[in-house]
This record gives structure tokens, sequence and C-alpha cells, in this order.
């Protein structure tokens, strides 16, 4: 009885996907002004119906900008569950986009094309960091079509097989290879025969014993330190990458090198040097960065104080 139980449990996920495949290529192949009126729809299902993760959201925003006053706070919400809904929808419009719609809704300035051209010119593999700030799949598909390095992304594999394949083809459908974090070093030593750029989205809640703990955002925060470690051991120029929004459905994305030689780095220097790029991008447009994850859940023991 309990084989049987379980293995309907593991039919149904399959189930959903295949029932909610056709809605999500549909949602694809909507032009951008019905694409965004059914954004709207899903706003206010998800903010004044669901409140999802509201109360997550308020709390961020109120330990970030202590300045700030309980109206302007509830503004950038507001704005912050828009930014989102238009974010889930602009994902699915990847899997059917053309090469020019991406560059035109997603920019790169002339210096940024400009310095990785440079670079691969050199023959240079970089490590790239960025936040989970703007839209940053659209970002790695516009980067892949305009640049010359091969970038390598890493992600979490999803639990769930078949979304976790489709989310594999939206994001490698321009030339993007993915690594699993765990192979994440193998991987790369084994990629040091061709030029490469190697994306680190670095502001996720690491675990606390092995993070690299500094004030970000007015709160004792926990930053992974994986992506300097590989940089220095490798010693590849750290670039980091911002994606702003122009307006909806339009972002432009500027670069600039931390350091060229991260072998020479004391411990922890690239590390905040990122971490104070990405603070001062979310201070600069806060409503596009990602205030529902639970950011802030691990405190820092006695012991790493």
């Amino acid at each position: 009885m309990l084989f049987r139980v379980t293995k309907t449990y593991a039919v149904l996920p399959v189930i959903v996907y295949y029932l909610l495949l056709p809605v999500i290529y549909t949602v694809s192949l909507l032009p951008f002004p019905i694409l965004y009126f059914v954004s709207d729809i899903v706003y206010m299902l998800l903010y004044h119906l669901l409140g999802y993760r509201k109360k997550v959201v308020m709390q961020n925003l109120r330990n970030s900008f202590p300045d700030k006053n309980e109206a302007e706070l509830k503004q950038i919400c507001k704005e912050f569950y828009h930014y989102l809904c238009d974010l889930f929808l602009e994902t699915f419009k990847t899997l059917t986009i053309s090469r020019d719609a991406m560059i035109q809704h997603c920019r790169f300035t002339d210096e940024t094309v400009a310095l990785f051209d440079k670079l691969a010119a050199d023959k240079q593999s970089v490590v790239l960091v960025m936040g989970h700030k703007g839209n940053w799949e659209w970002a790695g598909n516009t980067f892949s079509i305009l640049c010359r390095q091969q970038l390598y992304v890493i992600y979490h594999p999803l639990a769930n097989k078949q979304f976790n394949g489709l989310m594999y083809k939206m994001r490698t459908r321009f030339g993007t290879k993915l690594i699993a974090m765990q192979d994440t070093f193998r991987d790369m030593v084994k990629n040091r025969d061709h030029v490469s750029a190697t994306a680190f989205i670095a502001d996720q809640a690491p675990q606390p014993q092995t993070a690299h703990w500094m004030t970000f955002l007015h709160q004792d925060t926990p930053v992974f330190k994986g992506t300097e470690k590989i940089a220095q051991k490798l010693n590849y120029p750290v670039v980091y990458v911002s994606v702003q929004r122009e307006k909806r459905g339009y972002y432009t994305v500027s670069a600039h090198i931390l350091t060229a030689s991260p072998a020479t780095e004391k411990e922890g220097e690239i590390t905040a040097l990122h971490t104070r790029q990405l603070e001062t991008d979310i201070i600069t447009q806060p409503s596009t960065w990602l205030w529902s994850h639970k950011r802030w859940k691990h405190k820092r023991s006695a012991v790493q104080q």
C-alpha cells in the first residue's frame, strides 16, 4: 500500500507539468502589452488576495531602509510585487522570444560590450558576479548573443525533473551552458582550455558557519565566500554585472572589473567589493531586488563574532 501511495504522488507532479506546459507556451507567445496585462492580473491575486510573503517583504524593507517612513516602504513593496509578476512572465517569454527582441529588451551598454570584447581578445576568462536584481535571466541570454566568451551559469537544479528541464531549455536557448553548484570548481578547471565567463549570483543566504559576515543594508549578513575562493584559485578577473530596469520590459546591463588579479587580494576583499556594489544598486533601484527571499534567516553565532 505504501508503494502505491508513493507512486501516485510521484506521478502527480508529472501530470501537473504537462497540464501547465501548454499554458506556459501560450504565455510565452503573448505580445508584450498582453503579457503585462496578464501580469497585472497576477499582481492583484498575489499582492491583494494571497498576500504572498508580504510580511517577509515589509520586514526586510523596514530593516534595510530605517530612514524611510511606512508610506514609502509600502510604495516600494507594491512596486516590488509588480516587478516580481513581470519577472515571472518575462522568464516564460524566453521560450519563444527572438534574438533581436532579446537584445532590444535587455540592452548591454557600449562600454560593457567593449569590455568583454577586450577580455576575449586577450584570451582572458572571467568570473561574473551579480545579484537577483533586474532580469538576470535575460541578462544571461543577451550575453550569450552579444559576447564572444562561452557563458556558464552556476545554478541549483530543481527537484522536479520536468520543470528543471524546462528551465534548462530557457536558460540555454541562446548558447548559455549551466553548471550545477556542486560541480562548479571541477567544471571550471575542466573548461580552462577555452575563453569563458562563469556567472555567480551571490546574494542568497549561505550556511552561517561557512559564510563571510558583513553589514549589508544595515543588517549583519552572511555572504557566500565561494565566488571569491574560486576566482583566487584560478586567478580570473572578477567582473561585477549590474542590471537596471529602465521601464517595463526593458533593462540595461553594465559591467566593470572589480579586480584584475584576485590572487593578490586580501581574504574577504572581493566578497566585500561585490556585496557593496550590489548594495549600491539596490539603494538606487530598491523595487527590483528579490525582497521575498528570506535573506536574513541566519544569525551569527558567538564563535563567529
